[in-house]
C-alpha cells in the first residue's frame, strides 16, 4: 500500500528566529519511504540535521522576517494491516529492563507519577500483568476522558487529565504513560501520522496525533488510548518522555502560526488518490498474512503448553517413584 504524507504550516514572524523542527519520519520507517522526507521552506533558509538524544531526526534553521512556510512531503510504503496484536507480551521484571528503557519509568514535564500512582496501583493493580493489563489502562482513559479541542491548553499535566477529565490526543496519550509508568511498565510518548485508512466516511480534519509505546515482552508496543483500536497507518515521526521531548517544531522567540495543513492518504502505483475506505475483500488480502501470523502464534502457544503437562506429568511420576526416605 502506498501513502502519501506531509504537513505544511506557515508562520509569521516579526524577526529572524531560529527553530528547531522535527518533521521527519522516524528512522525506524525510513527504509519504507520512496523518497527522502526533505523540510522545505519558502523563502529557501539553510538547514542542518542532526538526532536529538532519543534518536530522533531533527532540523534546525533561522527563519526570515516575515512570511515563512515549512512543509514535507513523501510516499511510504506501507503493509496496510493494523497495528500488531501481541496479548502474550509480558512485562520485564526490573532487573531485567535495559538501561536505556529505564528514563521511561520516571516522571517527567507532563507525566506527574507521583500525583497518580495511588490511584494508578487501587484501579490497576490487582489485575494481571501484561499486555491485558496495559489495554486495560488504555480502556480507562478512553472511558474518563471526554475529547474536547475547545479545552485543549498547552500546560495540562496527566493527573490534570485525570481530575478534569477532559483533553486531546496528547492528553490521553500523557494520562496513559503515566499510569503504566505508575506500574512500573515502561512507556514513552509518540507523535506522528494516523489515517483514516479501513474506516468509513465521513472523516474528521486531518491532523497529527499523539499515542504511546509501552514496553513489553522485549519490544516497544503501540497503543492508542485516544482512539482505542488498532490503526492502519500509524507512522511514527518521534518518540521521548512526553510532548515537551517531540515538539512539532520549538521555537526560539516569537511569530503566530497562521495555517496548518496534515494529509495522509492512500494512492495508486500512478499517485493519483485513493479513497481511505478498503472493501472486505481489500481487506480480507491486507489481513491474510496478520492472520497467517495469529494462527502460527497459537499454534506454538498450544505446543508450549502441551510440552509444559507433560514435563510437569513426568516429575510427577518420578516423585511418585521415588524410595521413600529412611
Amino acid at each position: 500500500m502506498r501513502i502519501r504524507l506531509g504537513c505544511e504550516m506557515v508562520y509569521d514572524f516579526q524577526r529572524p528566529t531560529h527553530m528547531v523542527a522535527m518533521l521527519h519520519v522516524h528512522y525506524s520507517r525510513a527504509a519504507q519511504l520512496e523518497q527522502a522526507d526533505v523540510v522545505r521552506s519558502d523563502p529557501p533558509v539553510p538547514v542542518e540535521g542532526y538526532r536529538d538524544g532519543f534518536g530522533n531526526w531533527c532540523t534546525r534553521l533561522t527563519a526570515p522576517a516575515g512570511r515563512f512556510q515549512l512543509r514535507v512531503d513523501s510516499v511510504l510504503r506501507d503493509d496496510g494491516r493494523p497495528d500488531p496484536l501481541v496479548p502474550d507480551a509480558a512485562e520485564s521484571p526490573m532487573q531485567d529492563l535495559p538501561p536505556e528503557v529505564l528514563q521511561y519509568l520516571l516522571a517527567s514535564r507532563y507525566c506527574d507519577t507521583e500525583l497518580l500512582m495511588q490511584a494508578a496501583w487501587d484501579a490497576f493493580g490487582h489485575l494481571p500483568p501484561g499486555w491485558s493489563r496495559v489495554q486495560a489502562i488504555c480502556d480507562a482513559v478512553h472511558e474518563r476522558v471526554a475529547f474536547d479541542y475547545m479545552q485543549a491548553r498547552p500546560t495540562r499535566t496527566a493527573s490534570e487529565t485525570w481530575n478534569e477529565r477532559r483533553g486531546v490526543c496528547r492528553d490521553y496519550a500523557h494520562l496513559a504513560v503515566t499510569l503504566c509508568r505508575c506500574l512500573n511498565i515502561p512507556a514513552r510518548y509518540c507523535t506522528g501520522y494516523i489515517s483514516d485508512i479501513g474506516l468509513p466516511p465521513p472523516y474528521a480534519q486531518m491532523d497529527l496525533a499523539a499515542w504511546m509505546e509501552v514496553y513489553l515482552g522485549g519490544a516497544w508496543r503501540s497503543f492508542d488510548p485516544r482512539n482505542n483500536a488498532r490503526m492502519r497507518g500509524r507512522v511514527k515521526m518521534g518518540h521521548g518522555r512526553d510532548a515537551a521531548d517531540v515538539p512539532l517544531t520549538h521555537i526560539f522567540g516569537g511569530g503566530p502560526l497562521l495555517a496548518f495543513k496534515v494529509w495522509t492518504h492512500r494512492i495508486d502505483e500512478d499517485g493519483n488518490d485513493l479513497p481511505n475506505e478498503l472493501t472486505p475483500e481489500e481487506i480480507a488480502a491486507i489481513d491474510a498474512p496478520d492472520a497467517a501470523q495469529d494462527q502460527m502464534r497459537a499454534q506454538a502457544r498450544a505446543q508450549a503448553e502441551a510440552h509444559a503437562r507433560m514435563q510437569s506429568q513426568i516429575t510427577g511420576r518420578r516423585q511418585m517413584q521415588a524410595p521413600a526416605a529412611e
